[in-house]
């Protein structure tokens, strides 16, 4: 049985992964340990895996959690991301590690990984992360994880849009600390469209208002005037849209389908936005619509994240079948 914690887990989408690629490698896991501060987000993690998240990290005592084999961290990544970054900066405010509230989280992680040492561990955060302060915060993350911790550690950025309609490059951070033979996965493009995940019959309600549609029309142009291209975007049907983000309830700006029966766009609903992130139709919604914006475009792209469990979980049953564990807490 591998034992796995999973920290700041949002609505389970790296859970989900591991799970399904439990099954695809045929080995069995056991999630021991779940931490998420949202009480929405818990809301939709109890729904789906039958659990309630333990709360607020920083007050968990590291050893009070669970002992288990691998752990599990799609940190906060606003203090890293463009968005998030040129948000602060622009109200004078400080990103990245010097960010209190969410930014050193990362130092939450490491005093859990200090305490129990698992085997092996999987982070997940923007693409922004590598270069944010001239490089210096990966750099520290990576001397912290292998001189300080003694992990051995790999780097991938992968883009989602090989496996769903959506361009989504996530920076992917994977470290044993005796096992060996992990790589991570090639991942051959599928070209998913958009249309493929797109409901057939969709409440005029999800249409942009009269009001919010001048706004749009009005913003793309002032930044057109700049020379820039910031603005809404109109997806392709038959390509991969903008990055899903937290913040898509306000607006939809990033990902507008185009309605020919009607005159203004309309956003993608909840299930199409849980779709183009690559959950299955069974997982249940129970928050409103708003909540559910919020938390899928907050999540990870289930598939991409079920090739990465693929590779950790087959590197941990292959040194099991040649008699080495390399389980500190087994």
């Amino acid at each position: 049985m591998i034992r796995i914690a999973d920290l700041f887990s949002g609505i389970g989408g790296i859970r989900l992964a591991f799970e399904k690629s439990a099954e695809d490698v045929g080995v069995d896991v056991e999630f021991v340990f779940a931490s998420e501060i949202d009480r929405y987000a818990c809301k939709t993690y109890e729904m789906n895996f039958g659990e309630q998240p333990h709360g607020d990290i920083k007050d968990i005592d590291a050893a009070d959690v669970p002992d288990h084999d691998i752990f599990l961290a799609g940190f906060p990544c606003q203090p890293f991301s463009l968005a998030g970054v040129s948000k602060k900066r622009s109200l004078g405010e400080k990103t990245g590690f010097d960010e209190k509230k969410s930014g050193n989280l990362f130092f939450e992680i490491v005093r859990i990984l200090k305490e129990k040492k698992p085997e092996a561990f999987l982070l997940e955060n923007v693409k922004g992360l590598l270069s944010h302060n001239r490089g210096n915060d990966i750099k520290l993350i990576i001397h912290t994880l292998e001189e300080e911790l003694g992990y051995v550690t790999k780097i991938r950025i992968i883009d989602g849009a090989l496996l769903v309609p959506q361009h989504r490059e996530r920076v992917y951070i994977v470290g044993f600390r005796s096992l060996q033979g992990f790589e991570f996965p090639v991942i051959e493009d599928r070209h998913p469209c958009l249309k493929n995940i797109l409901e057939k019959s969709v409440a005029g309600k999800y249409t942009i208002g009269p009001g919010t549609w001048e706004t749009l029309i009005r913003h793309r142009k002032n930044h057109a005037d700049k020379g820039n291209g910031f603005g809404y975007s109109i997806a392709d049907p038959d390509g991969i849209s903008r990055t899903l983000s937290h913040r898509y309830h306000k607006d939809g700006a990033e990902i507008l389908i185009d309605q020919p029966d009607r005159e203004r766009p309309r956003k993608l609903t909840p299930r199409e936005c849980a779709r183009l992130m690559g959950f299955p139709d069974e997982f249940i919604i129970p928050v409103s619509d708003t909540r559910a914006y919020m938390q899928f475009g907050n999540s990870v792209v289930v598939p991409v994240l079920r090739a990465i469990a693929g590779q950790m979980l087959s590197t941990f049953k292959e040194q099991e079948k040649d008699g080495v564990s390399g389980r500190e807490n087994s």
